[in-house]
């Protein structure tokens, strides 16, 4: 479904900060590039061994790496799912694009989803001519008004949310084409539809977006990687399998000789759940630590960006909409504002500053940060004690109606960051190049600083009230 771009008067900027959306040096190719994103679920910043040495070993995802650029600070908005989705394909914060809850079949949450007047990355490719598909977990509604074909994909294949939520059906377009689902294959099956995509359109430029289940819970894998005789080495076997998988798109693009041409991004979309790792941060996903929001972000391009790179300077996901626009050289006829900037001037190294981020959770915004320091400007989550005697996961594998491995699922005993215990403070400042744990407060020492930060947060939030 083609989108209708003329509802909009054009606003292209950096919502309230006064900063231009695209950069110079932006390359003009006569072939368009493609785009391949690569999208995992709950995978933590210490999960590969690009950013964590002790991590289960991940050649293909660090040989990405090698190849590109690898941010060491790169955030998303919220520490779930369907609103850092949402901010991913809009590169607008959530309480712009307005989705601050995931929709959940199974809890009722039905009539939330992706707004009709939001325009996705998804329909601006395909302004531009380029193919668009969506492979795997979408969260921004299951409703037939949010499928991702009437959001800007020709062409969609995946369960619409997570993976733990009944019924766990696979969607083809907009039918459903699979139920029950036997997740042990859904890693693998993913990557053989973006195989097949990707060698169907080798010859015209495309936008894929294959966003992986994994490692989301239930955790599955295929035979080839499922080790039984170990199950708690589940979580590795799953990692294991996604880095095979990144490898295999990675292979199909040289083979098809259009790896050149084609920009691939790797990330998560949050923090860890149980059993992940986020390689010393505090807290875990659905916390605004440290743990919950920095995620892994690796870039390959190298017609612009150099190789075997590390980046540091902070930015999070807003960017990457109107950096691809920069790179791609597409300019829509019409957009929204935005909340992210073009960052390829950073990601070349050419560039130290980029304007503070910030993070929320329901429908508040929680922290700021500012180059090396963050401030929460709410009290965040810490962690509560869970009587594992007396636990269960209503969501776990059940053999029928969701299934995957029984044996080896992880469980809160198994936190993956540095637990958060209550605060003494509501208001605390952090340093967090040299305390990335967010161990000691110095907001006491610091009181300009919170002062700046705080007005920082300030105005942002008044440039999230809609104008007249």
């Amino acid at each position: 479904m083609k989108y209708n771009f003329n509802r909009y008067k054009l606003s292209i900027a950096l919502a309230g900060l006064g900063l231009p959306l695209l950069g110079h040096g932006s390359p003009v190719s006569e072939k368009k590039p493609n785009v391949v994103v690569i999208l995992t679920d709950d995978l933590g910043y210490g999960d590969i061994s690009c950013y964590n040495p002790k991590a289960y070993k991940t050649p293909n995802i660090d040989r990405l790496a090698e190849q590109g650029v690898k941010c060491s600070d790169f955030y998303v908005p919220t520490p779930y799912c369907a609103p850092s989705r949402a901010t991913l394909l809009t590169g607008r914060f959530p309480l712009r694009h307005g989705l601050i809850q995931n929709p959940a079949p199974d809890a009722g949450i039905n009539d939330c989803g992706i707004s009709p007047d939001e325009i996705t990355l998804g329909e601006v490719f395909q302004e531009a001519g380029y193919k668009t598909k969506l492979i795997g977990k979408w969260h921004l509604g299951h409703k037939e008004e949010f499928f991702p074909v009437k959001h800007g994909f020709d062409e969609y294949f995946g369960i619409l949310y997570s993976n733990d939520m009944r019924p766990v059906q696979i969607i083809e377009n907009m039918d459903t084409v699979e139920y029950p689902v036997d997740q042990r294959l859904l890693t693998k099956r993913y990557t053989e539809k973006a195989i097949e995509y990707i060698e169907r359109n080798a010859n015209e430029p495309f936008f894929l977006n294959l966003f992986y289940a994994m490692p989301h819970k239930p955790l599955a894998a295929s035979d080839r990687f499922y080790t039984p005789e170990t199950p708690n080495d589940l979580y590795a076997d799953v990692i294991r399998e996604l880095d095979w998988s990144v490898g295999e798109i990675m292979t199909t693009l040289k083979r098809l000789k259009i790896l050149e041409n084609t920009i691939v991004i790797f990330m998560s979309d949050n923090g860890p759940w149980y059993g992940g790792s986020t390689a010393g941060l505090k807290g875990m996903k659905a916390t605004t630590w440290e743990g919950g929001i920095r995620v892994p972000f690796i870039i390959r391009y190298p017609e612009v960006f150099p190789e075997n790179t590390s980046i540091d300077v902070p930015c999070w996901s807003p960017d990457i909409f109107p950096t691809l626009l920069a790179l791609t050289n597409v300019n829509p006829t019409t957009t929204q504002i935005l909340d992210g900037q073009d960052i390829t001037e950073i990601l070349k190294g050419n560039l130290k500053f980029h304007p503070p981020v910030f993070s929320m959770r329901n429908s508040e915004i929680m922290s700021v940060r500012k180059g090396d320091w963050k401030l929460f400007v709410k009290e965040p989550r810490y962690y509560r004690e869970i009587d594992l005697r007396n636990w269960s996961d209503p969501r776990g594998p059940d053999g029928t109606t969701i299934i995957a491995p029984i044996t080896g699922q992880a469980t809160p005993a198994d936190y993956p960051g540095v637990i958060p215990l209550k605060p003494e403070n509501e208001i605390q400042l952090f340093n967090l190049r040299n305390d990335p744990a967010e161990s000691k407060n110095v907001a006491r020492e610091n009181p300009g600083l919170v002062n700046d930060l705080m007005e920082e947060y300030k105005r942002f939030e008044a440039s999230l009230q809609p104008t007249k």
